[in-house]
């Protein structure tokens, strides 16, 4: 399966759920293909732990050459966004969560109607199997499990222990060890004890011959005979390169996706028939964080997983459901110093600081104001055994808009307002929690402070629709108006979800890489 002058059957952008899933199906079919990532492949070990080295834990590229690290994080005009860059994508980071969601969420109109959880259910079982999913062992004990699911109970609330993406026992093998407990998921797993995606349907690709170019920034698509051009730039050194596909697949995630679509719509014009609902309907699924200082238990924050046990909170409209991950020792100290101030004295200036942040939070990493405990204890600073966070995923109005802005994009929606009414629940179930707890509770500062959520779930831009009226791509994943060029990531999602929303990703993505495949 190699590649005749830079020509493949399928280019596929990205690494992620999306693009990992396509490059495995396209390999099994026994397909050429090639993956570019803009990212660098890390193995268990290499994850940045130096939170003031922001070159190596930011990604900043192109704004800032040098800065080519694992987080991307954007704050944007109505919101403010963590994406990952790596061999992996946002596996490398995200707390292994993966939920079948009720099958409510499908019944909203947005959603084609040959979608449905029913139909999904077969892809769903296969994103299972290749990730091998199981909930926590029953004999893995962990106080703050047993204590978030007894305020649970108390309140009334259906609480579940979600199926996850871990190698929970067996024998070290391949550089990969069982899961040890250490509440580092979201950092990137020193011990390969995550079942991300370079260790199954990545490496199953390559196993059949497909490529991965790490360190690879696609720049534009275009139409080149009977398939597409993709250009991208070596992040390294620079160098611009092109390739072609009889199929390109692109799996930039949601904010990488269409920033891609819409230069090649509107600067570079190559792509000119992508319909006019591109970058309309961004989700940023709901996400509200706050958390719960001075617990009356020691929870042992930092053993286990980040994330154990997800509250139902689906009995009234608006819907959302609520987890409480925690983190190592050494970021529970840092986080827990902080305290909870309500950011009164800043608020006057959140207009003139807010466009800051982008410069602001690396400068603070840089200078180590985040690296150890503060000095100077905010409010309600406390013990942080007995700290917790609280992270509520909810179904949002997905009504923000993404555009081409200053060289970039931006993400335009005034989130406070049009999603009330899920804040006030998500902010009230919250108080609840804490005082159950014990403890004292607070948004998340920058709530507090600016108005504006901060989303680990981007979704949205390039619908899954009937039409080009409706959407951007074909109920199988095909853009409208550009055959061959298919889109497979969290931007086809016409709507928020409400539960952590990789495992309908994954599976929307196995149901397009089918579509692929026959597509030859």
């Amino acid at each position: 399966m190699s590649d005749t002058n830079g020509h493949y059957d399928a280019v596929v952008i990205g690494s992620g759920f999306g693009g990992s899933i396509n490059a495995l199906r396209l390999a099994e079919a026994g397909k050429s293909v090639l993956v570019l990532e803009r990212g660098k492949r890390y193995k268990p070990g290499e994850f940045p732990r130096d939170v003031r080295d922001v070159d190596k834990l930011f990604w900043r590229y192109p704004k800032r050459a040098e800065s080519k690290g694992l987080y991307d994080i954007r704050f944007f005009s109505g919101i403010a966004a963590v994406v990952a860059s790596g061999v992996g994508g946002g596996s490398l980071v995200y707390a292994n969560i993966h939920i079948r969601p009720d099958a409510v969420v499908f019944e909203d109109p947005r959603w084609p109607r040959a979608i449905n959880r029913q139909s999904l259910d077969p892809y769903y079982d296969k994103v299972a199997k290749t990730l091998d999913i199981a909930p926590i062992p029953p004999e893995v004990k962990l106080v703050k499990r047993d204590v978030y699911r007894a305020a649970a109970e108390k309140m009334g609330r259906s609480v579940f222990d979600p199926d996850m993406a871990v190698k929970w026992g067996g024998p070290a093998e391949n550089g990969r060890e069982p899961c040890r407990l250490v509440a580092e998921c979201e950092f990137g797993c020193q011990y390969g004890a995550k079942n991300t995606l370079d260790f199954n349907y990545l490496a199953r690709a390559e196993s059949l011959g497909a490529r991965v170019r790490p360190g690879s920034h696609v720049t534009r698509i275009e139409p080149d005979g009977a398939g597409y051009r993709v250009h991208y730039k070596d992040v390294a050194g620079g160098a611009e390169s092109s390739v072609t596909g009889r199929r390109v697949v692109l799996s930039a995630g949601t904010l990488g996706t269409n920033e891609i679509l819409l230069r090649c719509r509107d600067v570079y014009r190559t792509l000119p028939n992508l319909s006019r609902r591109l970058g309309h309907g961004y989700s940023g699924n709901g996400d509200f964080l706050g958390s719960i200082q001075n617990s009356k238990t020691d929870l042992q924050p930092w053993v286990g997983t980040d994330v154990t046990s997800v509250i139902r909170y689906f009995d009234v409209a608006p819907q959302f459901t609520m987890a409480a991950p925690t983190f190592n020792k050494a970021v529970m100290e840092v986080i827990a110093s902080l305290g909870q101030g309500d950011g009164k004295w800043v608020r006057p200036f959140a207009s003139l600081l807010y466009p800051l942040m982008n410069w602001l939070t690396p400068l603070a990493f840089k200078k180590g104001l985040l690296s150890k405990p503060s000095k100077r204890p905010g409010p309600n600073a406390g013990d942080p055994a007995r700290m917790t966070n609280l992270f509520a995923i909810g179904r949002d109005n997905a009504n923000g808009m993404i555009r081409l802005k200053n060289g970039g994009i931006d993400i335009e929606w005034d989130y406070e307002r049009e999603n009330s009414a899920l804040i006030g629940r998500q902010d009230a179930a919250m108080r609840e929690v804490a005082g159950i707890y014990g403890g004292t509770y607070a948004p998340l500062i920058s709530w507090s402070i600016f108005r504006r959520i901060i989303t680990v779930h981007s979704l949205g831009g390039c619908h899954l629709s009937d039409s080009p009226e409706a959407g951007v791509v074909s109920v199988d994943g095909e853009v409208h108006g550009h055959p061959g060029l298919f889109v497979a990531d969290g931007s086809v999602i016409p709507t928020a979800i409400g539960f952590h929303p990789v495992m309908t990703i994954s599976a929307i993505s196995e149901r397009i890489a089918e579509a692929v495949v026959n597509s030859f």
